[in-house]
């Protein structure tokens, strides 16, 4: 396998409309450079660190008060799932509006509120998970400087006035990080009971929406214990992760090439492929793939 490290950001092109008003956001990415170095298996691995994430204005218009986003991956303009994250201020607040699209949510950093206008603010702390079904009237409001990692299964992702919501039967959901369900390797065999075996515990993984049936789309958080040197094994069509809390180092075939993915960062793959992965403190990351992955300490 080999990892493609990005010293740019993905292309993409996002152009939302609110209204009759003028753009409200106007996203234009550069293409990707890219690193390679020689990993376990013959696949091909991107990264996106988080330090290299091109931070563009989701609305020129509102200055500094708009909200940040960067790619990491897909484009927002296409009808494919695309990965992106968004910085708040502290206090930001959006008008009404709904999305032509469901998207999800992961919290990195600070507290978000996103829900019905006239809803009692729920603050979100980071690990929170939130669902934004599409035709759904919302806002999304910031307390403290905030982050989140977005997600998308189809676009174009577009902002659209209140008058034109429509409902398909979804709800959204917003699940707090203290209410998680958090399963280890005596309620899951996602994770190979030797992992266990880890000083303060071993790996957990929380399922948080989609199918994990062969072939069906679905995300999952999941928490590696301080200390832990494994691998995350995968045979599905793609494979995308994001680093959500802590830190991660992942390694080449030799251990001789390590990229270090603080929070934000981003890793992935197409078809069957093994991540060594360790971690020196507790990490939280966020993976999207196509039927169940794997989890074996080594």
């Amino acid at each position: 396998m080999s990892i493609f490290r990005h010293s740019k950001n993905v292309a993409a092109c996002l152009s939302f409309t609110f209204v009759s008003l003028a753009p409200l956001f106007a996203w234009s990415i550069e293409p990707i450079v890219s690193s390679k170095v020689t990993t376990p298996s013959n696949t091909t691995t991107e990264v996106v660190l988080a330090s290299e994430v091109q931070w563009q204005s989701l609305n020129p218009l509102r200055g500094d008060k708009a909200p940040q986003a960067g790619t990491l991956w897909g484009d927002q303009n296409k009808d494919e799932s695309s990965g992106f994250l968004v910085k708040f201020r502290d206090g930001f607040s959006s008008p009404p509006h709904i999305h032509n699209i469901t998207y999800r949510g992961v919290v990195i950093g600070g507290g978000l509120f996103n829900d019905d206008p006239s809803a009692e603010p729920m603050w979100m702390p980071a690990g929170s998970y939130w669902m934004q079904p599409a035709g759904e009237v919302h806002i999304t409001a910031a307390r403290g400087a905030s982050i989140a990692f977005l997600e998308i299964q189809s676009g174009p992702y577009l902002v659209m006035p209140p008058k034109e919501a429509f409902d398909e039967g979804e709800r959204p959901l917003n699940l707090d990080a203290s209410n998680m369900v958090w399963l280890d390797s005596s309620t899951t065999n996602w994770i190979d009971a030797s992992a266990q075996t880890i000083s303060g515990g071993g790996p957990k993984l929380s399922f948080l929406w989609g199918n994990p049936d062969a072939g069906q789309v679905n995300g999952t958080l999941v928490k590696l214990p301080a200390g832990f040197v494994g691998k995350l094994t995968n045979d599905s069509e793609t494979f995308r992760a994001v680093v959500i809390q802590g830190q991660a180092k992942l390694y080449d075939e030799t251990a001789s090439d390590i990229t270090t993915l603080t929070t934000g960062s981003y890793f992935g793959s197409k078809g069957s492929v093994e991540h060594t992965i360790s971690t020196d403190e507790e990490a939280l990351l966020y993976v999207r793939t196509e039927g169940d992955f794997g989890i074996v300490s080594k």
